[in-house]
């Protein structure tokens, strides 16, 4: 059985990878599912090697292209495939419904030239085929009807009706069917004669080309705009795109406005998601932090929310993950950390010795008073206990560049204090230190900050600071929202899932 297909031409696609190979079947192997071809095209061009081998499990479809018949030799076949370049017409073969044999041509579509073979040199190769061979009527009607339509077809063969046949199709010799019932089913498909065949091949790029895309595209633009209908399939619409946090469906509109202050505020925030954050007066700020000590929230919880808050951006101011890891325990990063004799000096010795505890080289400069604040005495006694190092001359400190330098020096009281010779040295070390400043809790009053800070970290609500502050960072010290409504500011949560966000100047 596998013998009777020797000789036919046939085509193979073999899925998008392989492509599409044409050529004459020379061998069929039923043993090992094998099918070899001899003077096989790839995709429309030569294949160098003069015959290939396919395997069944990588064939996606096989179309049998011509089948030879009894009287014709390989030597013909052979000629005949080398002039065409490729198998110029085939055939696609299907049981009929009716079980009777049908046979149809149609060109394949390859980048080598087709030639259109006369009337004459047809019904050389009209073949009758068995009714599992025949040719599917519905796919000729359908070309037939697409080559009719198109603009450039009428208009170079302008002489042809519009029910013509197509120039491909043969007509199938019958064999001896009752009834006429071939005829009258090719009358019915076939049924218009043609005089005259073009001998030439159709231009398909060249009618291609005059057909202008932007011109089709802009029109049904133009339509949909004076329409206002939306366009489904043009290429300049983009799909709506989401992020991650965002929902598709929104039940109610957002409010960006949710914490209002009882005074005007001179300076208003905004956060990432489009939050408007107020800011507050020092008066207010000191307000809200004595209620919210007077329901619970004491001095040392507030400096531990602080120090903890305050080093987790320092940590990932100084690289995050890809600095602080195992495998760079010899580039370990360099701090700074100026602090007064004061609460703000306070919050900035729980930051150190939260760095020291994340493998960071922390070094603290504090002044040496004779009576110190509790609360700086008992975070000292805390950070003793890491590994930072403590000085209290500017001598002590790196003569090199740091990586961060911490700025707690300033505060809202006390400002005889930067009248201190002390004082003066530390800023002018840390301006020619030439190392980014992170200030936590900075002052209002610019002429205040004798370091420009690179960022600002302020607590539970910002004070309206200057350009000298830096970018502004807003960070949760873990005040209830009742509080917030006792000194009369009707607060909502702009954090969401972080203690830390940016605020941007609106």
């Amino acid at each position: 059985m596998a013998t009777d297909w020797l000789g036919s031409i046939v085509s193979i696609n073999c899925g998008e990878s392989l492509g599409v190979y044409q050529g004459r079947v020379s061998a069929v192997d039923q043993i090992s599912q094998t099918i070899s071809l001899t003077r096989p095209f790839h995709n429309g061009v030569k294949c160098l090697v003069p015959e290939v081998t396919f395997r069944a499990g990588d064939i996606t479809e096989l179309k049998i292209l011509e089948i030879p018949g009894p009287g014709d030799s390989r030597q013909c076949g052979d000629q005949q495939h080398s002039e065409m370049g490729i198998p110029g017409v085939g055939c696609q073969v299907g049981p009929s419904q009716n079980g009777n044999g049908k046979m149809m041509k149609k060109p394949m579509s390859s980048s080598a030239p087709q030639n259109i073979p006369r009337r004459t040199d047809m019904k050389n190769q009209d073949i009758i085929i068995s009714p599992q061979q025949q040719c599917s009527k519905s796919y000729m009607d359908r070309h037939v009807e697409t080559l009719t339509q198109s603009k450039g077809f009428r208009r170079r063969h302008n002489s042809w009706s519009s029910s013509s046949r197509h120039p491909n199709q043969v007509t199938p010799k019958k064999s001896g069917l009752k009834n006429g019932q071939m005829k009258n089913k090719d009358d019915e498909c076939f049924g218009d004669d043609i005089d005259e065949i073009p001998d030439t091949d159709f231009d398909f790029e060249g009618n291609l080309a005059l057909f202008d895309k932007a011109a089709v595209f802009e029109e049904i633009e133009t339509y949909e705009r004076k329409s206002g209908t939306r366009s489904r399939g043009t290429p300049n619409e983009k799909p709506a795109r989401y992020r991650h946090d965002e929902n598709i469906l929104e039940s109610e509109p957002i409010v960006y406005r949710r914490i209002v202050v009882p005074q005007n505020a001179n300076k208003e925030f905004c956060t990432d998601s489009g939050l408007v954050v107020p800011c507050v007066s020092y008066e207010l700020h000191k307000k809200l932090l004595s209620v919210a000590e007077r329901h619970g929230l004491t001095l040392e919880r507030r400096l531990e929310m602080t120090g903890v808050c305050a080093s987790q951006m320092a940590l990932s101011l100084l690289g995050g993950p890809n600095r602080l890891n195992p495998k760079n325990v010899h580039q370990r990063p360099t701090v700074a950390l100026l602090c007064g004799p004061h609460v703000k000096g306070a919050q900035g010795i729980s930051c150190g010795r939260h760095l020291s505890n994340h493998d960071v080289h922390v070094i603290l400069f504090l002044p040496n008073f004779v009576k110190m604040l509790e609360s700086i005495t008992n975070e000292l006694n805390l950070f003793s206990k890491t590994q930072g190092q403590q000085v209290s001359s500017v001598k002590d400190l790196p003569d090199t560049p740091v990586d961060l330098v911490i700025n707690c020096l300033d505060c809202h009281e006390n400002a005889f204090l930067r009248d201190q010779p002390w004082y003066k040295a530390v800023v002018d070390w840390a301006n020619q230190n030439r190392a980014p400043v992170l200030s936590i809790d900075p002052p209002i009053s610019e002429m205040e900050l004798g370091i420009d800070a690179k960022w600002s970290l302020a607590l539970g609500l910002p004070l309206p600071l200057g350009e000298r502050a830096g970018r502004v960072y807003l960070c949760d010290i873990g005040i209830p929202q009742k509080v917030f409504q006792e000194v009369g500011i009707n607060y909502h949560s702009p954090f969401g899932c972080k203690f830390v966000i940016p605020l941007h100047s609106t």
